[in-house]
């Protein structure tokens, strides 16, 4: 069977609650052979650990940008104080969901910055990758990411000094130049259902032609749902619910990435699983 890394599922989410066993099943049964489930406030770190042991899959600490306004100052030293409670724990592989949203009205861009920022000096401490949110902050999350890679000489957050950082662009949909500048600094780029839209011409581009060795999938379950699932508004006020994006879908996305790029299957698994490796090395522990 082909194996698959969703590097982005959030298997905690209040959508799963009736059926989370059964869908983590039919991941797996489809070939999901591990999740990462990143965290988005200090309240569900606990739940994103459990349920990353209880599924054999890896999870993320970290406060997401859209959870700043109801998160405190002192939450950054909870993620610290985490972070270093679960130094020993394999399961344990990045930092996030951390970033910047600039598409949801009425977020305070200057706390969103000060989180990210001193987020980002958290995974420089504990030595770990982080996942980024990006949401029309592609430009703001790069000069943040030189910035710091320049204050301390541009050694690896991996530890290994090859390259500034580690980790992944989640749900990436920026240009062509900016997807190189993360590449530059050592990310990978994460793609998902987005990518099986037709309209969506930029993001399918960069899907084509970007560097094999860039790419990851994810689904960001239960949010992000593919074409097959998506529902208009027209529709949803018609009566029909919007589909549940889920990990299971990982493989049907993964044949639609293969497509665009004119390659079997296989062989994107095999580069797509060894690039999440790349990116979060604590995977490979668990391989």
């Amino acid at each position: 069977m082909t194996v698959w890394i969703d590097t982005h599922c959030h298997l905690d989410a209040p959508e799963f609650a009736p059926d989370r066993v059964a869908v983590r099943a039919a991941a797996a049964a489809a070939g999901v052979a591990r999740c990462v489930i990143p965290a988005v406030e200090v309240g569900n770190f606990d739940a994103v650990r459990a349920l990353a042991h209880q599924f054999g899959d890896c999870y993320a600490l970290g406060i997401h940008p859209l959870y700043t306004p109801r998160a405190r100052d002192a939450d950054l030293e909870a993620l610290d104080a985490a972070l270093a409670a679960r130094h020993g724990d394999p399961r344990l592989v990045a930092i996030g969901e951390i970033g910047l949203d600039y598409f949801v009205p009425g977020l305070d861009a200057g706390r969103q910055e000060a989180f990210y920022r001193r987020q980002l000096r958290l995974a420089r401490r504990h030595g770990l990758p982080v996942i980024l949110h990006v949401r029309r902050s592609a430009d703001r999350l790069l000069k943040q990411l030189r910035a710091l890679a320049a204050e301390d000489g541009g050694g690896g957050n991996g530890g290994d000094g090859r390259q500034p950082w580690r980790g992944i662009a989640h749900a990436f949909n920026g240009s062509a130049q900016q997807a190189q500048a993360f590449i530059a600094l050592g990310f990978k780029l994460g793609f998902g259902g987005a990518v099986t839209f037709e309209r969506a011409r930029q993001l399918r581009r960069l899907a084509a032609d970007l560097p094999l060795s860039a790419l990851v999938l994810e689904t960001d379950a239960p949010d992000i749902p593919p074409q097959w699932l998506y529902r208009a508004a027209q529709q949803r006020a018609a009566g029909q619910p919007q589909g549940r994006n889920a990990p299971g879908e990982l493989p049907r996305i993964a044949e639609v990435v293969a497509g665009l790029r004119g390659m079997p299957l296989e062989v994107l698994a095999q580069a797509t699983t060894r690039n999440a490796l790349d990116a979060l090395p604590g995977l490979e522990a668990l391989a």
